[in-house]
C-alpha cells in the first residue's frame, strides 16, 4: 500500500516538474547538503519547459494514466464571462492538481490574463497587452518576429484567446471542458461587442500592472 502511494506521489511530481530530483526519506531525514544550496534549480529552464508546457507542445506521459492522472488542453477564441468563470473556479476544480496558461476575460479585453492554479490556490494576473491591442509602433521591427506574432491572429479579435492546460487526478475532462465552454460568452453576448462586455459584473481582483502598486504607495 505504501509503495503504491509513494509511486503515485512520484508520478504526480514528475507530471508537474519532469526534471525534479525526488529523494525518498523516512520521517523527513535527509542530509542538508542534498537540499540546501545545491544550485540545482534553473529558473529559465523551469519557466520554459515545465510539465504543463510539454502538454501544450503535445508531449504526453502515458504511464500517469495508471494512477488516474490525466491532462487536457482547453483552447477557445472567445472571452470568458467573469462571473461564469468565477463559478467554475469555485465549484469545479476539486479534481484539478495544477492548471496554467493564459486567458481572455471579456471585461479586460485588451489585457492577457495569466492563469495559475495549484491545489486550492488560484491566481490571475496581467500578462501585458494582447498584440491585437498593441499599437503598431510597438510591434517588433524585425519582419520575421512580426510574422511570428501574426501567426496567432485569427478573426476580428486577433491573438486574444484561451489556452489552458489542466492536470488532475480522477478528472472528467469532458465535463470540465463543457463547464469551461459554458463560461465563455454566448453568441448574443459576443454580438454585443467589447463596449457591452466592459459593463459585465466582474468579481475577480483587479490586475495591477507591474510597478502600479509601488506608484500608488509613493503618492
Amino acid at each position: 500500500m505504501l509503495q503504491s502511494w509513494c509511486a503515485n506521489v512520484n508520478v504526480q511530481i514528475k507530471r508537474l516538474n519532469p526534471d525534479a530530483r525526488i529523494i525518498q526519506t523516512i520521517n523527513s531525514k535527509v542530509g542538508l547538503q542534498q537540499v540546501v544550496g545545491t544550485g540545482a534549480f534553473d529558473f529559465d529552464k523551469a519557466a520554459q519547459a515545465p510539465g504543463w508546457l510539454q502538454e501544450l507542445n503535445g508531449e504526453h506521459v502515458p504511464e500517469t494514466e495508471e494512477y488516474g492522472i490525466s491532462s487536457f488542453i482547453f483552447r477557445a477564441r472567445r472571452p470568458f464571462h467573469p462571473e461564469r468563470l468565477m463559478d467554475f473556479v469555485v465549484s469545479d476544480m476539486s479534481t484539478v492538481i495544477r492548471s496554467k496558461g493564459f486567458c481572455w476575460l471579456a471585461t479586460r479585453n485588451d489585457q492577457m490574463g495569466v492563469w495559475s492554479q495549484a491545489g486550492g490556490s488560484y491566481t490571475q494576473g496581467p500578462g501585458g497587452a494582447w498584440w491585437a491591442a498593441t499599437p503598431a509602433a510597438e510591434w517588433p521591427e524585425d519582419p520575421e518576429e512580426a510574422a511570428c506574432v501574426r501567426e496567432d491572429f485569427e478573426g476580428p479579435y486577433g491573438d486574444r484567446r484561451q489556452e489552458l492546460v489542466f492536470i488532475g487526478m480522477g478528472m472528467d475532462a469532458s465535463q470540465l471542458r463543457g463547464r469551461l465552454t459554458n463560461a465563455l460568452l454566448t453568441d448574443k453576448e459576443m454580438a454585443a461587442g467589447p463596449a457591452s462586455w466592459a459593463a459585465l459584473e466582474d468579481s475577480f481582483p483587479e490586475w495591477l500592472l507591474e510597478g502600479a502598486e509601488e506608484g500608488e504607495e509613493d503618492k
